[in-house]
């Protein structure tokens, strides 16, 4: 994969990523994300930034003609309260930036910024319009890393699909200046990036974190029999791994659109509790759980379905597109 000039180096192991943002993908149908998730109170709320979204009908579209994950940058931030969505941004724009500031590197997408700083911590501030035809809102969400950051992982041999969680538990503070909400809790971040549209070969995943007293793990369930990856996070260390498949597959329920989600929200082997639909459409569920300390928050996503011409008119509806600020 073809680098940019305006790039920096690839993240390096350990913690070394903290000063340095890794490198942006300009072939067709390429993409790298960058999400973010906080639990704080009554609150939770998810950021991500992205170069190749994979919520863009025109990028699905487009990447048979040459479309470049440059072209279709975007900033997606919901906030929910007591599981119900409060405000929902999703930004589409024509290019994105990186900079130095202060030894720090920073990513502009529109008027919004993620910042990795020399100190450790990670700061997402989002200065959008809601979707599609919503008012301003400026959100920031500052992390501080408690652990260090994962092994980057192939999701699946053979593919060109990667997952790096940088800073799976981590200290947070939201503030939602729109709405008068700051509040903090814990953050959880990650990154993806990959070679080809996802849906041409990887047709989807879902994936669960969960924040408990001591410690947090996530586990990454891919399709076709490959083993799930789970992230081990707490006092002992941070620790990568594939898993065994379950001998017996734990039950799912379907939404409203026919997509298939876990019935039960898991901390290891323990059930925490029914999952709360967060997000719903045809082809993306986002979950959440609480009981007694432990917070589950997820994500389902079928990218085949996405590239259903269908499918990409109706996300039209919950973007909007910019010019390049």
């Amino acid at each position: 994969m073809r680098r940019l000039d305006l790039a920096l180096p690839e993240t390096p192991k350990g913690d070394a990523w903290r000063d340095a943002l890794p490198a942006l993908p300009d072939t067709p149908g390429a993409y790298r994300w960058f999400y973010a998730d906080v639990t704080a109170g009554e609150y939770s709320a998810v950021c991500i930034f992205m170069v190749g979204s994979l919520f863009s009908p025109r990028y699905s579209a487009g990447v048979k003609r040459g479309a470049l994950p440059l072209e279709h940058c975007a900033v997606n931030f919901a906030l929910y309260h007591r599981s119900t969505r409060r405000r929902w941004v999703l930004s589409e724009y024509p290019r994105a930036a990186v900079r130095v500031l202060g030894g720090g590197r920073v990513l502009h997408i529109g008027r919004s910024m993620l910042e990795y700083g020399l100190d450790g911590t990670v700061c997402m501030e989002v200065d959008e319009q809601c979707a599609p035809f919503g008012g301003p809102l400026r959100a920031r969400l500052v992390l501080e890393p408690q652990v260090m950051a994962a092994d980057e992982v192939q999701l699946v041999p053979g593919l060109p699909h990667y997952w790096r969680a940088l800073a799976p538990r981590a200290k947070a503070r939201l503030e939602v200046l729109s709405e008068d909400v700051v509040a903090e809790g814990m953050g959880y971040h990650d990154s993806n990036h990959g070679e080809e549209l996802l849906g041409a070969r990887l047709p989807g995943w879902h994936w669960a974190r969960v924040h408990g007293p001591e410690e947090t793990v996530v586990d990454y369930h891919l399709p076709g029999g490959v083993a799930p990856l789970r992230v081990t996070a707490g006092a002992l260390g941070t620790k990568s791994e594939r898993r065994p498949l379950l001998a017996e597959a734990r039950d799912t329920s379907l939404t409203g659109w026919g997509l298939r989600v876990p019935a039960r929200l898991y901390a290891g082997n323990e059930p925490v509790d029914e999952p709360r639909l967060l997000e719903s459409s045809p082809f993306y569920a986002r979950v959440e759980a609480r009981r007694d300390g432990l917070d589950v928050m997820g994500e389902v996503a079928d990218f085949r379905r996405f590239h259903s011409p269908f499918i990409r008119w109706m996300a039209h509806f919950r973007t909007r597109v910019e010019r390049a600020v």
